[in-house]
């Protein structure tokens, strides 16, 4: 008894456990005015806010009432030291229909805007995604006051297939073509135009006041601060278009909402502002990316903990030159490849395989540059050094815009240019006050330069983020091991985790007939009950 209460006295001195739980189901909804099925989490599209605090610990059930396999990933959480949780099929085996997988990290040094989506198969495409934002410790003050309120506001193209039908188009050799439109936190656009948008569609209202300042979090691009000092005479449009394309093709292809101000004194009316001509401007486009500093003298959370501040003056360890090209045809099929190489996910998960002496899964042979050689498919990683400074050139010789994400992981972006990346690139890195996120454009026919500190063991998927390039294989892994792993860098294998491939026979049936639980979804209960718990354990 007198351990049971000095257990029970520890835990309430650590960091505070938030829980969720997520069911995965489709519903029908109608953004763009065309009923179709999307990927709701407790009946919602876009799913429920994740409200985290730095240092928490996070426990989401999810439950998968789909009709097919399911992982959840959580691109820009870290995951320090626990690859276990990061919810792409190089780290995990899915989650069959009618099963759960409780996914428990902790949210260590972080704070920031984040969100969430389901990784396989293009499912994205049909929802399943939410905001996920992590608060500032009182300890770590945010360098500006305290905002008068905070608004999420979740920006993406959008069809009217569904991620089956986008998955056919792909797997017969076809192009996605055009988004239908574009959506305001799961909602079409305001009806700026009676040729364009047709009557009815549910449109996104963020209502403020005037002379107060709010925080807007734009997922997945920034977060901002916006003082609202208007005597409005009218609301305003929030408009959120393509770049790099024709407008006058694209037009459609536009999401609009209203900014209402208390005191407007009507509706937004008129033609909406025109957009960026970046077709016409690419070159002026780029200084944007390229103007964005960090400011160091900056109180809040840092970007790196782990030391890497003074970036500019580590020795690189590794440096790898990764190629990306338009689509191509492999075997038959259209696929997509870095360096030559389109991926193909392991049947069994990479460390899993490690762990449990599985030969043959994947190979460590990714190539350091392009080789001149025959395009291919293959599970082909990179071996990166555990503590070692990585130096990535991102190539884009595609034709199209690109965003590249390193999942565990934050990087300094330090280069960006137009052409072919040489040795000679380097005298034009920003080697002091460049920005770190986990998340980069690369232009068509540039480069963007990253240097990554990488101390967090694991395995970690680097991938373009542009949905149709990521499924045709545009994506490989980096293997982070510790080579004197003694528990402490490298967390074991969770006790719930999964089992597939050549480890199947592993795996017990954890199928059910309903996702319902007794949280229901409560971020507070879960820890009220700890709470409880612990005060019988101490006063029985």
């Amino acid at each position: 008894m007198i351990h049971i209460a000095l257990l029970s006295r520890s835990s309430l001195a650590a960091d505070p456990t938030i829980s969720y739980d997520f069911k995965l189901s489709y519903i029908t909804v109608s953004p763009l005015g065309v009923p179709q099925k999307v990927l709701a989490i407790n009946g919602q599209f876009p799913g429920p806010l994740v409200n985290a605090t730095t240092n928490n610990n996070v426990i989401i059930k999810v439950y998968n009432d789909l009709d097919e396999d399911l992982l959840m990933t959580w691109p820009g959480i870290q995951m320090r030291r626990n690859s276990w949780q990061d919810g792409v099929l190089g780290t995990n085996c899915p989650i069959p229909p009618k099963w759960d997988f409780n996914y428990t990290f902790q949210v260590k040094d972080q704070i920031g805007s984040f969100f969430y989506f389901p990784s396989l198969n293009l499912q994205r495409a049909s929802g399943g995604f939410g905001p996920f934002i992590i608060n500032n410790r009182p300890v770590i003050q945010i360098p500006f006051a305290q905002p008068d309120g905070d608004f999420t506001v979740l920006i993406g193209d959008w069809y009217t297939r569904n991620h089956t039908a986008l998955r056919a188009d792909l797997d017969s050799g076809k192009d996605l073509g055009m988004p239908d439109g574009v959506l305001i936190n799961g909602k079409g656009p305001y009806r700026y135009n009676t040729t364009l948008v047709p009557d009815g569609l549910p449109f996104e209202t963020i209502k403020v006041d005037p002379g107060k300042t709010y925080r807007f979090r734009v997922h997945n691009s920034s977060s901002f601060l916006v003082t609202m000092d208007q005597n409005a005479t009218s609301d305003y449009y929030i408009v959120a278009s393509a770049r790099f394309v024709n407008e006058s093709i694209w037009q459609k292809v536009t999401g609009v909402g209203i900014l209402h101000y208390s005191n407007s004194k009507g509706p937004a009316a008129g033609p909406l502002p025109e957009a960026p001509s970046d077709i016409y401007n690419q070159w002026s486009a780029m200084n944007q990316p390229k103007a964005i500093r960090q400011n160091t003298s900056a109180s809040g959370a840092r970007p790196n903990p782990q030391g890497s501040y003074h970036y500019g003056s580590i020795n690189v360890t590794d440096t790898y030159i990764l190629r990306s090209l338009p689509p191509s045809t492999i075997d038959g099929k259209l696929r997509a490849t870095l360096n030559g190489i389109s991926f193909v996910n392991p049947a069994t998960p990479i460390r899993l395989a490690d762990l449990n002496k599985v030969k043959g899964s994947y190979k460590l042979d990714f190539p350091s540059a392009p080789l001149n050689r025959t395009f291919h498919r293959d599970t082909s990683i990179i071996n990166a050094t555990y503590k070692g400074f990585i130096e990535i050139i991102l190539q884009n010789n595609d034709t199209r815009m690109q965003s590249f994400h390193m999942n565990g992981y934050s990087f300094f972006i330090v280069g960006m240019d137009w052409g072919i990346w040489s040795e000679n690139s380097r005298g034009s890195y920003n080697k002091w006050d460049a920005i770190s996120r986990s998340t980069v454009e690369v232009y068509p026919g540039g480069w963007t330069a990253v240097l990554a500190s990488l101390d967090n063991a694991g395995v970690w998927n680097l991938r373009v983020e542009n949905l149709d390039r990521w499924y045709l294989g545009q994506e490989t892994y980096m293997r982070i091991i510790n080579p004197e792993e003694n528990g402490e860098t490298e967390m074991a294998p969770p006790s719930n985790v999964l089992y597939c491939g050549a480890l199947a026979s592993k795996q017990q049936d954890r199928s059910h007939k309903s996702g319902v639980s007794i949280i229901h979804g409560n971020p507070n209960l879960f820890f009220t009950l700890l709470m409880a718990l612990c005060a019988v354990f101490i006063f029985s």
